[in-house]
């Protein structure tokens, strides 16, 4: 019965400490841009939903680590999403399209604004595609796009934007 003592009060600060950390983590949206809307329907919108959570996480986990944007307002919206390779709903779509076989050149392109608790703004842009084929690494669907999410991370997270 002790132990349950004890527990009940460490919940309750967890709780508390959970809530003033919310408070002063920043708040990340992502928003489709109009041509990633478009392609929505051929890539898959829950592919397409799934790479703005993605880019949600990426930015989070970053900028959990630094206090630099704590009660800021980060806005990012995904402008551009191509896949190295095909999505399931790209293959569903096109006989003869192959998702082990078949690659493209990939990326994203992501608009930033930040705005922070006393009303200022910034804004970047940060993007990342491959030139070649030659240089599309991995087996991933989404590679290069997740190399675009990693730089606006990293961007963020060092202040530059």
């Amino acid at each position: 019965m002790r132990r349950f003592a004890f527990i009940a009060p460490l919940a309750a600060v967890m709780a508390i400490a959970a809530a003033a950390q919310a408070q002063t983590d920043p708040r990340i949206t992502v928003t489709l841009g109009p041509k990633v809307q478009a392609d929505a329907e051929k890539l898959g919108e829950r592919e397409v939903a799934r790479q703005a959570d993605r880019l949600a996480e990426v930015v989070g986990r970053a900028l959990a680590q630094s206090d630099r944007y704590d009660g800021a307002e980060v806005r990012l919206t995904l402008t551009d999403l191509k896949p190295n390779r095909p999505t399931f709903e790209q293959v569903a779509r096109t006989p003869g399209l192959s998702a082990i076989d078949s690659l493209s050149i990939g990326g994203a392109e992501v608009e930033i604004e930040v705005v922070r608790p006393n009303g200022d703004r910034s804004t970047g842009r940060v993007d990342y595609f491959s030139h070649s084929l030659v240089e599309v690494r991995g087996f991933s669907t989404w590679q290069d796009a997740d190399h675009a999410y990693a730089r606006v991370a990293s961007r963020l997270a060092e202040g530059r934007i």
